[in-house]
């Protein structure tokens, strides 16, 4: 930490927790509690259950967990790739052209993404390429959204490499497309790994462009969790959310021990 005095730290500390736990920690206790109740009539919830949890598992629910895992898993790679490549084809432009290639990929984070979602439902529901009334027009749609912290990601990793090893494999012998393979993805595996995790956790929670383009066979789970919310089923929404919230965790946690050992070696 670099405050040193002991008196200044635990003010550091106690202006932390006195933001965090009204802003981050208390709205998830809420749910959390929320999801183990039956009654919430006085200022703690009552009427201890599991029954939430058992219709949170089963069912609708675990269908729509894995159609959240699947959607977020192949729009992940999707935006990975795109963004991985975009970033090295930047890179060996001039800084002008970089400029307008990082605000092309900014733009659907600029715009709210229902306006995305939108665009999405305009673009592919006439042919050549008809999407609408399938499960693709959803991951392209998630793709579209998260592409862009890929882009930045990868991007920022880009310029912060050592040119030194790429010109000592080219000294060598090597060919572009051993460098590009060899050399800079493997240097830049930290970096794809947290901006595989972040594009994730963002199609894990995506609702507001979803809503325009899901249809009734690929139902991701916030989509029931505000359905079950909008019909008053408040604690089994929030068990679904606390499952949303686990699952999304758990990846997460995967993924960080993938980057710590890329970073490692």
């Amino acid at each position: 930490m670099l405050v040193h005095s002991r008196k200044t730290r635990w003010a550091v500390w106690a202006g932390f927790w006195l933001l965090f736990l009204p802003l981050f920690a208390l709205p998830l206790l809420v749910v959390l509690g929320a999801s183990f109740a039956t009654h919430w009539s006085g200022a703690l919830p009552s009427g201890p259950t599991l029954e939430h949890y058992r219709s949170a598992t089963r069912g609708e629910a675990l269908q729509a967990l894995t159609t959240s895992l699947v959607t977020a898993v192949a729009a992940s790679l999707l935006a990975l790739t795109a963004g991985t490549w975009a970033a090295l084809a930047g890179a060996a432009l001039g800084k002008r052209h970089r400029r307008v290639l990082d605000a092309l990929f900014v733009l659907p984070v600029a715009v709210p993404s229902v306006v995305v979602g939108l665009a999405v439902l305009v673009a592919f529901s006439q042919p050549p390429l008809l999407l609408n009334g399938t499960r693709w027009i959803v991951i392209t749609a998630h793709t579209v959204l998260v592409t862009a912290f890929a882009h930045q990601s990868v991007s920022a990793a880009l310029t912060r490499l050592d040119p030194a090893y790429e010109q000592a494999a080219a000294s060598l012998g090597a060919r572009p497309a051993s460098i590009l393979f060899r050399v800079r993805l493997p240097l830049l595996l930290p970096s794809l790994t947290a901006a595989a995790g972040l594009c994730f956790a963002l199609s894990m929670g995506e609702l507001s462009a979803t809503m325009m383009l899901y249809p009734p066979d690929w139902t991701p789970l916030p989509v029931l969790i505000y359905a079950a919310t909008d019909r008053g089923a408040l604690f089994t929404g929030s068990a679904v959310a606390v499952v949303l919230m686990a699952a999304t965790l758990l990846v997460l946690f995967a993924v960080s021990r993938v980057r710590t050992r890329a970073a490692y070696r």
